[in-house]
């Protein structure tokens, strides 16, 4: 564990005001339960340039994107961020399939990187500090992920 600072602790707490942001609120909402693409097509199909959706998927992984990027240049103690929440890990797991077709309709090669460098560090210490965390979560993504092609199919 490593030396957390009143600023680092500070950090944190304005990470979790920014979340609760109405706006946010709504777009973190709907990027856990509704967000499924397992394509760029499908995605731009479903979450056409401009509609509330895309706005959201946007905020969704540019918050997420900021932050890791903050807990990457070590501005917060890892393990004190990992302690408080994975929100950023599902962020990641929703568009992990998708990343390299995103970067490349992007055309930008660094996209999602502060996500993807997290959560893997997240699930490094989650080997670390007990295996059935990382299971557990990978459950529920596969879960969530069974459960919105289930409503897909009967809407």
């Amino acid at each position: 564990m490593g030396q957390v600072t009143h600023d680092q602790a500070n950090l944190l707490l304005r990470f979790y005001e920014l979340r609760r942001e109405t706006r946010l609120r709504e777009a973190r909402a709907w990027y856990m339960g509704k967000f499924w693409a397992n394509s760029t097509e499908e995605m731009l199909h479903k979450y056409p340039a401009g509609s509330e959706a895309s706005v959201s998927f946007r905020m969704m992984t540019s918050y997420w994107e900021m932050v890791c990027g903050m807990v990457n240049r070590g501005l917060i103690d890892d393990e004190m961020f990992f302690e408080n929440g994975a929100e950023f890990w599902y962020c990641w797991q929703k568009i992990k399939p998708i990343a390299a077709e995103l970067r490349a309709m992007y055309q930008n090669p660094i996209a999602f990187k502060n996500l993807e460098a997290t959560s893997k560090r997240i699930e490094a210490w989650w080997d670390r500090v007990g295996p059935e965390i990382a299971d557990g979560h990978r459950k529920r993504i596969a879960q969530m992920r069974e459960s919105a092609a289930a409503s897909a199919k009967t809407s």
